[in-house]
């Protein structure tokens, strides 16, 4: 399920999380369009030089990516009840793991854009006082069915924050939750977090 969602949608999440302005300006729905381009433009340029050295997409999502996500509430999502059972210490460290996890998987699914077209769906914007917004696009796809994705943000320190995603109805920081949950009945809260930090060590090996 993971990888499907990977393969078909994964530009399109990584157009909204380029995105960070003052919630106070233009709808999120605008932000998202016009830096849309922008990053598409760059891809396109740079797709061959990204494919060849993977590492300069590492470095674009830790400078341009990483500040505008909500790694916090996308961790208390990801563990679901577990969160409220970790100490301090074990939350710190589990928010740095799964961050580090997303980073590279992201990393990695952004070669593999080719070109999908992006869709916009009608946006309706917050109510007065809300500080959660969703918006609405889909993948036209050149050979199969559309894609339906949502986006969901957040206002944390008047700006948008991304803390979600749902691809075709199903959450993409909630479905490593049942993994996360056999993993911490099996080994423990610590154990999950050696093993997200085991991944990084043969991944930045595998790549040495």
């Amino acid at each position: 399920m993971i990888k499907h969602f990977f393969k078909y949608s994964l530009c399109s999440f990584f157009l909204l999380l380029s995105i960070s302005v003052q919630a106070t300006n233009m709808g999120a729905d605008e932000l998202i369009k016009q830096t849309s381009e922008k990053v598409l433009n760059t891809l396109a340029e740079n797709k061959d030089l990204y494919k060849k050295q993977p590492e300069k997409i590492l470095a674009l999502v830790n400078d341009i990516i990483l500040p505008h996500l909500d790694f916090i509430a996308m961790s208390k999502l990801a563990l679901g009840k577990n969160w409220r059972k970790a100490n301090k210490t074990q939350r710190t460290q589990f928010v740095g793991a799964f961050k580090n996890m997303l980073v590279r998987t992201y990393s990695t699914a952004l070669t593999e854009y080719t070109g999908q077209k992006i869709e916009f769906l009608p946006y309706r914007p917050p109510a007065k006082g809300k500080i959660t917004v969703t918006v609405k696009t889909r993948i036209n796809q050149s050979n199969g069915p559309y894609i339906p994705i949502d986006y969901r943000l957040r206002i944390k320190n008047d700006v948008w924050k991304v803390y979600d995603i749902k691809i075709d109805g199903i959450s993409l920081v909630t479905n490593y939750r049942n993994t996360f949950s056999a993993d911490i009945r099996k080994i423990g809260m610590d154990g999950l977090i050696e093993k997200l930090k085991a991944k990084k060590a043969a991944k930045a090996k595998s790549a040495s």
